[in-house]
């Protein structure tokens, strides 16, 4: 206690202090939960459900994303090689079947054509919706489990076609 205060400001400084201390550790502890919460709680979890996450856990985010981004950056790259071929081949076969036909080389029966269209649509209605909603809950599925992946690709996919 100092001459000049008269014994009283020891006191109140020290519960001050006391409540500052405990307010730090109510702090501290909140916050330790907070990242031990998180720790345990994966982003992917509270976004896409308890079953999603990456099968490939064993392998950090960076190299699931490099991963992804490679297979991507080649699957677009080859989507778009080989899509402009194929865009080529069937636009100049229908060219040729067109220069051919109205030259008299062939003749085509178009009400035949349009009749096995007819027959084509149908028999694909039968089955294909069933298979169709089949395939996509697989497809969402999966990416719900390897999102980090998934993205990667995405992302990856769009730069090999811009490529």
């Amino acid at each position: 206690m100092y001459a000049n205060d008269g014994g009283r400001a020891a006191a109140p400084s020290f519960k001050m202090a006391n409540r500052s201390k405990e307010l730090e550790d109510e702090i501290y502890d909140k916050v330790v939960d907070l990242t031990e919460y998180a720790k345990r709680q994966r982003w992917w979890n509270r976004l896409f459900g308890k079953n999603s996450g990456p099968i490939a856990e064993k392998y950090s985010v960076a190299t699931q994303i490099a991963i992804g981004g490679a297979s991507g950056w080649c699957a677009g790259y080859l989507f778009q090689k080989v899509g402009k071929v194929a865009a080529t081949a069937v636009g100049g076969g229908l060219l040729l079947l067109q220069i051919a036909n109205n030259s008299g080389y062939i003749q085509v029966d178009w009400k035949r054509v349009e009749k096995d269209v007819g027959k084509a649509k149908k028999h694909m209605k039968k089955g294909t919706e069933k298979e169709l909603n089949t395939f996509f809950e697989k497809s969402t599925e999966f990416v719900k489990k390897n999102i980090v992946v998934t993205s990667g690709f995405v992302g990856g996919f769009l730069l090999g076609l811009a490529s």
